[in-house]
């Protein structure tokens, strides 16, 4: 049987592959024609929702009664088979879980790793790596030709399998940054620092660093034909040596395509690599345009499904979603301090975060969805019905998500109140809007989880004055009392518009608002008084009072341009 026999993503084609040295079918039918949709480490403290076909790997299990009741749970959830650790013993409890939960159960070999088990089913499954030849029109009718796969271009793992099978040597091809991006079969023929890169999925940091030191990467950018790289140590193996080439789109360098062989590669299979490489250049360059197309559809979407319309249940399906309680969370990001990025700079920025934000959405609850609308990154997060704190537990993976993303900007997140269905989506977006708002408007200051993440609820009264700052004419604040105490203050250097605040902050309570002045309590009254005086105020004028506070509200917002 080929690999074009074999089921595109199902447990018949990872059972083929794997199961003469990694998996064994315990109990089960293999054969299911549901796709993998996703591979699950088992988690008893934190059971994530699992996604629809799931594949579970339950480390840690291995009491017939702790596997049949794990096998129940997933079952209930939809999951398609379940990986434990061999050897299991197989009691009828067992078997009949297995079999009323419709789950198949395998077991992994001992002393197998599960981290090399998940790369290997991902890879085989395309978990994350799926490109669709087709989205614009292309038939790919020359690449099937090139391939050789009756099923056609399928990802780059087949065109790495193609390319090991021209040069009988096994292959990678990773990006620009030595992250790995795909790999062929044979990969045990090759030494120690390709297996760390396979199980790690990027080149490590100590071999990259000497490829560095040797001008490796420089004459691999500069040459248009392959490069051969020795051994870069003595206590390397033999045999251990590289071709490589760069992937190229004109002028920009894609990424690189390296083969584990003995010595220099002969002129034919030099040709080869050469023609291999202007395969794998077109297939990244097809990858970006189809995420772009996808991006714009999510994106489209995701905009219809926040408007809550007579067709957001119809889209809400198409983005995976169900007409259920969901938060809405709005991310952007904005200059950091003093940096002003350019615009383009600050989209690429946004793009790769908005990227960022969906995979965190999706990695916490696997029916979120998440897009670029404008210069906003707008997620819906699912809540289980009944739950009470969706919009705290939605902050918190806000504030999680920042703590980990890597950005130079400053990015900030508005959690929207909670939406009990899809017809409440707009009021969840729109309170999502309002906070993000009262974000961009502080100071940058020191970034912290409290000036980057807030809910509506916690920003209630900032977002209401700045939308009362929208309606008064520009010029009209200060005015009356507070505006002839500000221009004795510029014209005397005097602190009385500073007296009248912590007067008004303190709730008419002397005693801490001269202690928050740091001055005596009778100096704080003469104070006081003057500003009453200079102000034509009456400060036992309650509506007087009113107009003050929110004036001095007003002049405090900072509203720097919003970007």
């Amino acid at each position: 049987m080929t690999v074009a026999d074999l089921p595109r993503a199902g447990l018949a084609r990872v059972v083929e592959e794997l199961g003469s040295t990694l998996l064994d079918v315990v109990c089960g039918d293999v054969q299911r024609p549901e796709e993998i949709g996703g591979v699950v480490i088992h988690d008893p403290l934190d059971e994530p929702e699992l996604p629809e076909h799931a594949l579970v790997l339950g480390v840690g299990l291995h009491e017939p009664g702790e596997i049949a009741e794990a096998l129940t749970r997933i079952g209930g959830q939809g999951a398609l088979g379940l990986v434990v650790r061999a050897p299991v013993e197989v009691t009828d409890e067992l078997a009949t879980a297995a079999r009323r939960a419709g789950v198949t159960l395998l077991t992994l070999a001992r002393g197998a790793a599960w981290t090399h088990l998940a790369g290997m089913i991902r890879s085989l499954t395309h978990e994350g790596a799926q490109l669709d030849p087709e989205p614009l029109g292309r038939t790919g009718a020359g690449l099937r030709q090139v391939v050789g796969y009756q099923s056609g271009l399928d990802d780059l793992f087949a065109v790495a399998n193609a390319i090991a099978a021209l040069l009988d040597a096994p292959v990678t091809i990773e990006d620009r940054s030595s992250r790995l991006l795909a790999f062929s079969s044979r990969q045990e023929e090759a030494d120690t620092w390709r297996v760390q890169t396979i199980l790690r999925r990027q080149v490590p940091e100590e071999y990259t660093r000497l490829l560095e030191e040797r001008g490796v990467f420089q004459e691999i950018y500069r040459s248009t034909r392959p490069v051969w790289v020795p051994p870069l140590s003595a206590d390397e193996p033999a045999g251990s040596g590289r071709a490589a080439i760069a992937v190229r789109a004109g002028d920009e360098i894609l990424g690189t395509i390296w083969a584990v062989v003995n010595e220099p590669i002969d002129e034919a299979r030099g040709q080869a690599l050469y023609d291999a490489s202007k395969l794998v250049a077109m297939h990244l360059v097809w990858a970006r345009a189809d995420a772009d197309v996808e991006r714009r559809l999510r994106a489209d979407l995701l905009s219809t499904a926040l408007e809550s319309g007579p067709r957001t249940v119809e889209t809400l399906r198409r983005l995976g979603l169900k007409d259920e309680p969901a938060v809405v969370l709005a991310l952007t990001v904005v200059g950091a301090g003093a940096e002003h990025p350019l615009p383009a700079q600050l989209a690429v920025e946004r793009k790769r975060v908005a990227d960022a934000f969906a995979l965190h959405l999706t990695a916490v609850h696997p029916r979120s969805a998440a897009g670029l609308v404008g210069d906003v990154a707008y997620g819906i997060l699912p809540v289980a019905r009944g739950r009470k704190d969706g919009e705290e537990r939605a902050a918190e993976i806000a504030a999680d998500f920042l703590a980990r993303v890597d950005s130079r900007l400053r990015p900030l997140v508005g959690v929207g109140p909670l939406a009990p269905g899809s017809a409440s989506l707009k009021r969840s977006r729109t309170g999502a809007d309002r906070a993000l708002r009262v974000l961009r408007s502080r100071p940058a200051g020191v970034p912290s989880a409290a000036r980057q993440v807030a809910r509506l609820d916690d920003v209630h009264l900032e977002a209401l004055l700045l939308e009362l700052a929208d309606r008064v004419p520009r010029g009209d604040i200060p005015s009356g009392p507070v505006a002839r105490i500000v221009a004795y203050d510029q014209e005397h250097q005097s602190s009385l518009v500073d007296t009248l605040r912590a007067w008004l902050d303190a709730f008419g309570d002397v005693a801490l608002a001269s202690a928050a002045m740091y001055v005596h309590a009778n100096t704080f009254r003469y104070r006081l008084r003057r500003a009453a005086e200079v102000g034509r105020l009456d400060l036992a004028d309650p509506n007087a009072r009113l107009a003050a506070m929110l004036q001095l509200r007003l002049m405090d917002l900072t509203a720097p341009d919003e970007v």
